[in-house]
């Protein structure tokens, strides 16, 4: 029985340790994290109200409000605007799931973090995009707004683009 309990203690230690070290790895803020969808596919967070669905990288409890952290592979010196809309998209997301009050989210970019305010302004902005995404898909238009080929490959919307670039 007393090895027993010494082998779950350990395992425990090596847990926690691998814990730490991965939210150091990744920047993730102090904080208790209660929802990741790194390691393990998490629930898919879904607004009634918006009519949206998404999964942040991690979700952190931190001074009573949900913080969303949303994890990028490349390097910015500055936030690019699709990844705050994002954020902004999972902010409310949380808003909604949680019926909780979310002040900013965090972008981690290899090189530099940035918090984002979830502010009015980046509310209208968010509700503005869903309206104007969801005008597009009712009546078949979409309009460019790059010149990133790339981009375009990709993009949701391309099936309704009339001003797709050629490949």
């Amino acid at each position: 029985m007393f090895l027993c309990a010494v082998f779950f203690l350990s395992l425990s230690k090596k847990i926690h340790r691998n814990a730490i070290q991965k939210k150091k790895q990744y920047r993730i803020p102090d904080g208790k994290i209660t929802y990741s969808d790194l390691n393990i596919p998490a629930k898919t967070l879904f607004s009634k109200r918006y009519r949206l669905a998404g999964k942040p990288d991690y979700i952190v409890k931190k001074n009573n409000h949900y913080i969303p952290i949303e994890v990028k592979s490349g390097s910015y010196p500055n936030p690019r605007k699709n990844h705050i809309l994002q954020l902004a998209t999972y902010c409310q997301l949380i808003e909604d799931n949680y019926r909780d009050f979310v002040p900013y989210g965090i972008i981690i970019y290899k090189n530099s973090d940035f918090k984002i305010p979830f502010d009015p302004k980046l509310r209208f902005e968010l509700e503005s995009v869903i309206n104007k995404m969801r005008g597009s898909l009712k009546n078949g238009k979409a309009v460019l707004n790059h010149n990133e080929p790339g981009k375009c490959r990709f993009c949701s919307m391309r099936t309704y683009c009339e001003e797709k670039l050629v490949e």
